[in-house]
């Protein structure tokens, strides 16, 4: 038990107000640009109170980045990112926690290791086979031979291709696995009392019915901890869908589509002068599903996280 002093109080509460200010000062900073006009942005100093322009700014925003579009792409990736993420996560640690096979810890262990392998490292490979999904099968049928065999009993040559280019799928698949999930269920999974399968079993209940309706209830908290911070980093994905997608009109997220609201040199709609407040407008649309996910799913993200009884 921690002893409570007044000065450790007073620490305490400090430290708190320094990390709100940090957190706050460049949200009120953006609320505040978006709110002023072209002339008002541009005249230093910039105000630190609102002005009267806010709705005119975020329907400009709007339009000029169709917002309505690359808002429904995001919200269908983020969620099926996040739903996905969910299944496999919960799958597999089960697969570890709950049955022996030679390898188990050895495999436990590779899903481990690949914290260190970000998309961002392995961007080029997921790439090339995110454009043909099929391609490791047919170098192996190439090698193999087997492609020529076909051809010559058939007549025709064997092909496999299968492009997620362009494609929900391609946003989606090569985001769905996640060490970070099935580390937070497989930990969930070990308090689960030994004694609590066993009696599943004497009740004639198989694996999946053991796993569909006594675990997944138990680890509600801990789906929403995990759909939460899933949600969110599949929100703020910029790199993957801005390699995987070549028709931005109708394939772009919310997020690729700040890039067109930045102010660019010869590019504005002030005659050559930044419209940052256009700019800070369609930020506050982009960041405002995710701080509404965050808002509404606290109290079962903060439980699924420090829960201890199960």
């Amino acid at each position: 038990m921690i002893e409570r002093t007044p000065v450790l109080n007073l620490v305490t509460h400090a430290v708190l107000f320094i990390g709100l200010a940090i957190a706050f000062v460049p949200m009120w900073l953006v609320f505040v640009a978006a709110t002023l006009s072209l002339q008002e942005i541009n005249t230093p100093p910039i105000s630190l109170l609102p002005g009267s322009h806010l709705w005119e700014n975020l329907a400009e925003a709007w339009t000029r980045a169709d917002l309505g579009v690359k808002l429904t792409n995001s919200l269908i990736m983020s969620v099926a990112v996040a739903a996905g993420k969910i299944a496999l996560a919960s799958i597999t640690a089960f697969a570890l926690v709950f049955f022996r096979f030679p390898g188990r810890m050895t495999a436990f262990w590779l899903i481990f290791i690949t914290l260190m392998l970000p998309l961002e490292v392995r961007i080029v490979p997921t790439y090339a086979v995110a454009a043909n999904v099929f391609s490791p099968y047919q170098t192996i049928l190439d090698v193999t031979g087997l492609s020529w065999l076909w051809q010559q009993l058939t007549g025709a040559e064997l092909a496999l291709e299968w492009n997620l280019l362009n494609s929900y799928t391609g946003l989606v698949l090569p985001l769905v696995a996640t060490a970070t999930g099935t580390f937070l269920y497989r930990q969930f999974f070990l308090t689960v009392p030994e004694e609590l399968m066993e009696a599943a079993k004497m009740d004639g209940a198989g694996p999946m019915r053991f796993f569909r309706e006594i675990l997944m209830p138990l680890s509600i908290t801990n789906m929403a901890a995990l759909f939460t911070i899933m949600f969110i980093y599949a929100w703020n994905q910029y790199l993957w869908p801005l390699l995987i997608t070549t028709d931005r009109t109708h394939r772009g997220t919310a997020v690729m589509a700040l890039r067109q609201l930045i102010p660019m040199s010869g590019d504005s709609t002030g005659g050559g002068v930044p419209d940052w407040n256009v700019a800070m407008a369609g930020c506050l649309i982009v960041v405002a599903p995710a701080l509404l996910v965050v808002a509404l799913m606290q109290r079962f993200f903060v439980r699924g996280l420090i829960a201890s009884d199960k």
